[in-house]
């Protein structure tokens, strides 16, 4: 083999994958056609979870110096406000929503990766590929027209929406797109609104129905927005057709708007009198709405744009393509260590795609009928574009009956097997001088088995819990226990000893890992590289506490 994975695409997505494989010791070959990085704000939105999981790869504090809070939108129908809405989360979650330039977001995941010594092999282009039982064999065509075999031991498409991977696989790539065309454009403006609020300003015909809009999402800069609003008629590409190759996805040539393409639109709809200025980019665009058939054949896969495309409603395309490519990642990883269960692998489709379908879904809907277009109140509306209630429960990886008495299912406020780990605050160990949150635990590590102690007595099932975990994953999963605040627990000095291994003890504070996992009995939870839980164990005690945990182990790890 060449190499043990290649991807093909070096943008948000395939850059994640390539990170996140890298740092787990996977050797990766990275190509993308294009010559250089672009340089436009294309996707702009990051989620709360997006960041959770930059944190939990290493690499957030990078972003953090760079992207803006998006604190609210402001909202305005023929020059009158109409509304203002704040972007709330609930205190436990660590992030807020953000605004970051793709091409920031991808200098910023390319420079991590370059600590573990990868690059990009850019103006290389994937032409086709072949696969067999072992591997793959993939022809590319290199910056200096040299044409070259790579075999890979896996593929990995996330070469955009026209992806020669999934054409390459015969793939469906169902949808549709929508007849308006819009031009995007950023820009610097001199009005005096509040600073981290985007703007959604629209007029209304005499029969209420929406003829005209302007949408302004902050960017890092002074009064800097990316804009987005109808293309007039002489930039208009109707008529060009709505298939998946003859519509573009993204930025197209020869019709960019210019500086008083914007001025005009902002002279109708401004909620202020304004002058654009400093124009970096501008482009035209379509929106489309697809979804493939299958996330992955044989030893391929395909992620983010080449698996599902929608409208950028609440900035949910990136952010879904960079969740792709982590939870492929870690399940790469460890198939290629050997110690995966032998379908591990097949996880992947089945628990992205139901993802990718919900959100071409909302985001269609939204796009039509505005983000409010839902009976939930506004804090699961919140939630969900933070994408924060992703959630795998129907995953080949988890087990219904894993949560034990009270725990998880639908309806419950308690995590159950599936769910995504919630962060917790306060969590004190004998020699840091602050309290810990859960998140920082996590940080940089593959699966983690939490045990939770009630008392001095529960440590003794915490031990053994741990035991189990190192006889059947020895190395693969790491554990440690939070023991209930003013319990026996807490005074074990730090750590007890686990068969012979010392096993960390940290005293729950501020109690909100018990409120926030809904504990009152002794419990174990195993958390995946990607932070959901892959089991909720209780009792730990009892004859049934070990094979539940084996079981758990089982569904992830080869036997050993």
């Amino acid at each position: 083999m060449d190499t043990d994975v290649l991807i093909a695409g070096a943008g948000p997505v395939g850059l994640t994958a390539a990170a996140e494989l890298r740092r787990q010791g996977v050797a990766c070959l990275v190509i993308d056609r294009l010559p250089a990085r672009l340089p436009y704000a294309k996707a702009v939105g990051v989620q709360p979870r997006t960041l959770e999981i930059w944190d939990r790869m290493g690499m957030v504090r990078a972003a953090l110096e760079v992207a803006v809070p998006l604190r609210g939108q402001l909202m305005y129908a023929n020059g009158v406000e109409q509304a203002r809405f704040e972007l709330r989360l609930p205190p436990e979650v660590p992030y807020v929503f953000a605004a970051l330039p793709q091409y920031e977001t991808e200098r910023i995941i390319e420079e991590h990766l370059a600590r573990f010594g990868t690059g990009i092999e850019r103006s290389t282009e994937l032409l086709g590929f072949t696969q067999d039982e072992d591997g793959v064999v993939s022809r590319i065509v290199t910056a200096s027209g040299a044409r070259q075999e790579v075999r890979s031991r896996f593929l990995i498409g996330c070469d955009g929406a026209h992806s020669t991977v999934r054409k390459g696989l015969g793939l469906s790539f169902e949808g549709g797109a929508f007849p308006q065309e819009y031009m995007l454009a950023d820009v610097e403006v001199d009005w005096d609104l509040p600073q981290g609020y985007g703007v959604r300003a629209m007029h209304h015909d005499a029969d209420g129905h929406v003829d005209d809009v302007l949408v302004c999402v902050p960017l890092p800069g002074d009064r800097r927005y990316r804009m987005s609003m109808l293309v007039p008629p002489e930039l208009s590409t109707s008529g060009e057709g709505t298939s998946p190759d003859s519509v573009a996805h993204g930025l197209e040539g020869g019709r960019a708007p210019r500086i008083e393409h914007i001025q005009t639109v902002l002279d109708r709809l401004a909620p202020q009198p304004t002058t654009a200025s400093a124009m970096r980019w501008s482009s035209v665009f379509r929106i489309s709405h697809r979804l493939v058939d299958r996330y992955s054949v044989g030893r391929v896969f395909v992620a983010g744009d080449a698996a599902h495309i929608h409208p950028p409603t609440g900035a949910q395309g990136m952010n879904t393509g960079i969740q792709d490519a982590y939870n492929l990642a870690w399940k790469l990883a460890l198939a290629l260590e050997g110690g995966a269960h032998p379908q591990l692998l097949d996880s992947y489709d089945a628990e992205r795609r139901p993802v990718g379908e919900e959100v071409v879904g909302r985001t269609v809907k939204h796009a039509s009928e505005g983000i409010r277009a839902t009976s939930d109140n506004i804090t699961t509306v919140m939630l969900r574009e933070a994408q924060l209630l992703i959630a795998y429960p129907g995953s080949p990886l988890v087990a219904a009956d894993d949560a034990g008495p009270g725990g998880g299912g639908s309806g419950s406020p308690a995590p159950g097997p599936g769910d995504r780990a919630p962060d917790c605050r306060g969590l004190v160990a004998g020699v840091a001088a602050v309290p810990l949150r859960l998140y920082d635990l996590l940080r940089d590590r593959g699966h983690v088995l939490v045990l939770y102690a009630d008392s001095a007595h529960s440590l003794i099932a915490c031990r053994e819990a741990a035991a189990t975990v190192h006889r059947l994953a020895a190395g693969k999963v790491a554990a440690f226990v939070v023991a209930r605040n003013g319990s026996a627990a807490e005074a074990s000095g730090g750590q007890v000893d686990a068969d012979g291994r010392h096993l960390p003890v940290y005293r729950d504070g501020a109690t909100e890992f018990e409120r926030l996992y809904c504990v009152e009995d002794p419990a174990a939870f195993l958390i995946r590289p990607d932070g959901y839980l892959g089991a909720r164990l209780s009792p730990l005690t009892g004859a049934g506490a070990p094979t539940a945990l084996s079981e758990a182990l089982g569904r992830v790890f080869r036997a050993p």
